[in-house]
């Protein structure tokens, strides 16, 4: 009877969880395409652009049954390859340091690093490689690429604007991605469980050269 009422309890619990993903675009995941995206050549005729640390923003807000938490990623290096400032024709690759990630709250700051969630210490690194970028109906872009996160690649697809000007290029996206899919499978506790669908929010600037 004890048990039938802790997982009663636990059922509860989970349809309470607030949902960050709630009126967000999920990420559709599938296999990856890439075999190894470090060796990609350049894209003939591409015109580089680098990504902006200091204006660039990977952001995200996670939930569990007692609330919310924001945070998000301060190093985020990379380019974007862009031929003719046609999206479709280019190409993004992005590398996230995983000990600059950042919370609310200290305590869940050093529980991100651990074990429990990014292992930062044994994977230092998130990376993203596009590769496909379909023009929507909207003007807006389906970005596909293979995201290398937490040691689990996957092929993910999301909605986002891309601006060209003559001197930069700005990229923006906010969707919705579950963290089971990349092996973050840590539940929370029995009475505060977390939701599987994590918000996030993509504010990236490049500067040509």
């Amino acid at each position: 009877m004890r048990r039938t009422l802790m997982l009663a309890t636990t059922g509860l619990l989970a349809l309470g969880c607030p949902d960050p993903a709630k009126g967000k675009p999920k990420a559709t995941v599938a296999e990856p395409v890439l075999k190894k995206v470090d060796a990609l050549p350049p894209l003939p005729g591409a015109v580089r652009y680098a990504i902006d640390q200091s204006s660039t923003r990977v952001l995200f807000l996670g939930a569990k049954v007692t609330g919310k938490h924001e945070g998000g990623f301060r190093d985020v290096t990379g380019a974007l390859e862009v031929v003719e400032q046609d999206a479709t024709k280019s190409r993004v690759q992005a590398v996230i340091g995983m000990a600059s990630v950042f919370s609310d709250s200290p305590k869940l700051t050093g529980h991100l690093k651990s074990d429990d969630f990014f292992s930062v210490d044994k994977l230092p690194t998130a990376t993203f490689t596009s590769t496909k970028l379909v023009r929507r109906e909207d003007g807006r872009f389906d970005v596909t690429g293979d995201l290398d996160f937490h040691g689990v690649t996957k092929s993910i697809t999301f909605p986002a604007s891309i601006v060209f000007t003559d001197t930069a290029v700005d990229v923006a996206a906010s969707f919705s991605l579950n963290r089971k899919d990349f092996g973050v499978l840590y539940p929370g506790k029995a009475d505060d469980l977390i939701a599987d669908e994590v918000a996030l929010k993509l504010e990236v600037h490049a500067t040509k050269g």
